[in-house]
């Protein structure tokens, strides 16, 4: 079910779109550095892969996302709740990297908690205006 931009709640609008926003900036920044230029694998620094294409993938789903919670579906409710979980794993999985010796770069921890609270926000702002509202 769709809701007109009338009844749209402006904490949705807003939502929606950073997550929006957030999911092309993501796609963008890890698109370069696995596909872009040696430069930006270079300046990436001692990157962890796999956060690398997690990134890269979850920006597909934030704009997904963005999409749902713009048309006030329930969908949009349950990608922000399973983006914050699958954060949450990822960020986990990072930590036993950093605690086994991988290499790392301090900005990655500060993103991982970054994308962690604006998602925590997202599913909250989600679950107040649509799945309890209806």
């Amino acid at each position: 079910m769709s809701i007109s931009a009338a009844r749209r709640p402006r904490s949705i609008a807003v939502a929606a779109l950073v997550a929006a926003v957030f999911g092309l900036l993501s796609i963008l920044s890890a698109g370069m550095v696995l596909f872009g230029p040696d430069a930006a694998r270079a300046s990436a620094g001692a990157y962890a892969g796999f956060v690398v294409w997690f990134n890269f993938c979850s920006g597909f789903v934030y704009v997904l996302a963005a999409l749902a919670l713009w048309a006030m579906r329930r969908e949009g409710v349950w990608l922000a709740l399973g983006l914050v979980g699958a954060i949450a794993l990822v960020s986990a999985g990072f930590g036993w990297h950093i605690t086994a010796g991988g290499a790392y770069e301090m900005r990655t921890v500060a993103a991982l908690l970054f994308r962690f609270a604006v998602w925590l926000a997202i599913a909250f702002v989600a679950w107040s205006a649509i799945a309890r509202t209806r």
